[in-house]
């Protein structure tokens, strides 16, 4: 009976319980996920950043793509599709 009531505690009652040790499993796996998706994110990000600076024309491109910047004698004509 004894063992049977300290094992009920454990379960639920005590600061350290199975539930809140599950709850807490779940988190730190959601959040090793989510390490490895933004470390794959800044590798990704440092690996353009260099293209762009090692190279003008990229950085010409980008500029154009991204922030819509042209030249002084040049126009520029946003198409969007519907």
């Amino acid at each position: 009976m004894t063992l049977l009531v300290f094992l009920v505690w454990l379960t639920f009652f005590d600061r350290n319980n199975f539930i809140n040790k599950m709850q807490l499993k779940n988190k730190i796996t959601t959040l090793q996920k989510e390490k490895a998706y933004y470390h794959h994110k800044i590798e990704e990000d440092n690996r353009k950043m260099q293209e762009l600076l090692s190279n003008k024309d990229n950085l010409e491109k980008f500029a154009r793509e991204q922030y819509l910047m042209k030249n002084k004698n040049e126009d520029i004509f946003v198409i969007v599709k519907e």
